[in-house]
C-alpha cells in the first residue's frame, strides 16, 4: 500500500506543477537578487556591472541562457568580444544633459543603484530599486525608480520592466541620437549576421535589417540555440512614453529600444531638439520581454501584444 500510495501522491504533485505555475524566489547577495524558480536560477539583477546595473543571466524555457555572456564572462567562447557596454539587459542612454550614460568611456557617466523598494516573491517574482544617474565628475542628473517583475511558465519566460525618469536635480535634457535606450544583447547564435537563421520581425510586418529604426509596436528577434529555434520578443506598452518607440535592433545581436531617437534612423540633417523634462517632471516608460521557445508565429506574439496593451499597473 505504501508503494502505491508513493506512485499517486507522485501523479498529484506533478498534476499540480502543470495546473499551477511554479513560484519564484529572491535571494539576496552582495552584488543583487537572483531570481529562482522551483529552486533554480532564471535570472540575476546585478546592482553594479561596471557603469550600470543589468540582469545577467538570463535562463529561459529549457535552460537555455537568452544573452551574451561577454563583458561578464570575459574569456567567453564563440562569442564577439565587441561592445562591452552592451551587457545582457540594462537601461541607459547616450546623451543626458550632454552625458553618455551609453558608452562606458572614461568620460561616460553611471547609473548608481541606491536601495532596493520591492522584494517580492511567488507566483511572480518583483524586484524594484531607486537609483541616481552621475556624471564623470560625480554630480547628480537625474534619479530613476524601475520595477521588473518577472514570470512564465514552462514554455516561456517574461519580464515587465517599468521605470520612471525623474528629473530630481534639475532640468534634464534626453538627446536625440540613435545610442539608447532599453536594451539586450541577445545569445551569439540567434543573431542574423550568424547566418544559422536568425531573423528580426516586427509588428509592422517588416524584417532584418530593415526594422533598424522604425517605430513599432513590438519586435521579436528569433534565431538557434543549440539547434532549436528560441526567440526574444519585446513589447513596448501603449502607456509608455512616445509609444511606439522606434528599435536601435541590429543584425549583429543588439536590441533596444529607443523612444528619443529620430534623427539617426531617419536619415534628418540634424537632430531634433530632444525631450526635456523640467525640474520635478517625470516619465514613465513600460516594456515586456519574452523569452520564448519556437517563431513569432507559435509564440503568438501578435496576442501577446494585445494582452499586454490591456494590462494596467501600480504606480511606481
Amino acid at each position: 500500500m505504501l508503494r502505491i500510495f508513493s506512485a499517486a501522491a507522485l501523479i498529484l504533485v506533478a498534476i499540480a506543477q502543470l495546473a499551477f505555475p511554479q513560484e519564484f524566489t529572491l535571494e539576496k547577495h552582495d552584488d543583487g537578487v537572483r531570481i529562482l524558480q522551483s529552486g533554480d536560477m532564471v535570472a540575476n539583477y546585478l546592482t553594479k556591472s561596471n557603469t550600470k546595473p543589468i540582469v545577467y543571466p538570463i535562463v529561459g524555457p529549457d535552460g537555455v541562457q537568452f544573452t551574451r555572456a561577454y563583458p561578464m564572462v570575459e574569456d567567453s567562447e564563440n562569442e564577439a568580444h565587441d561592445h562591452p557596454h552592451h551587457r545582457s539587459l540594462w537601461f541607459t542612454h547616450g546623451e543626458v544633459n550632454g552625458h553618455d550614460f551609453w558608452a562606458e568611456s572614461k568620460n561616460a557617466g553611471s547609473t548608481e543603484h541606491q536601495e532596493f523598494t520591492e522584494l517580492v516573491d511567488g507566483e511572480r517574482a518583483v524586484i524594484a530599486t531607486r537609483n541616481i544617474w552621475k556624471s564623470v565628475d560625480g554630480q547628480s542628473v537625474l534619479s530613476d525608480h524601475r520595477r521588473l517583475t518577472f514570470g512564465g511558465d514552462a514554455d516561456l519566460r517574461w519580464l515587465d520592466f517599468e521605470i520612471k525618469l525623474i528629473a530630481s536635480h534639475g532640468d534634464v535634457h534626453f538627446g536625440d541620437t540613435k545610442e539608447g535606450t532599453f536594451g539586450i544583447r541577445i545569445a551569439e547564435s540567434m543573431k542574423v549576421d550568424a547566418k544559422t537563421g536568425g531573423d528580426i520581425l516586427n509588428s509592422r510586418g517588416q524584417s532584418g535589417g530593415e526594422t533598424w529604426g522604425q517605430p513599432a509596436e513590438w519586435v521579436d528577434y528569433i534565431g538557434p540555440i543549440n539547434g532549436k529555434t528560441y526567440g526574444v520578443a519585446i513589447l513596448c506598452h501603449p502607456a509608455s512614453f512616445n509609444f511606439p518607440n522606434r528599435w536601435h535592433v541590429r543584425t549583429y545581436g543588439l536590441f533596444a529600444a529607443n523612444p528619443f531617437g529620430t534623427y539617426h534612423f531617419t536619415g534628418a540633417a540634424e537632430p531634433t531638439a530632444g525631450t526635456t523634462l523640467k525640474s520635478g517632471e517625470e516619465l514613465d516608460l513600460k516594456y515586456r520581454v519574452i523569452f520564448h521557445r519556437g517563431d513569432t508565429q507559435s509564440a503568438n506574439i501578435a496576442k501577446r501584444f494585445d494582452e499586454y496593451s490591456a494590462q494596467e499597473f501600480t504606480k511606481l
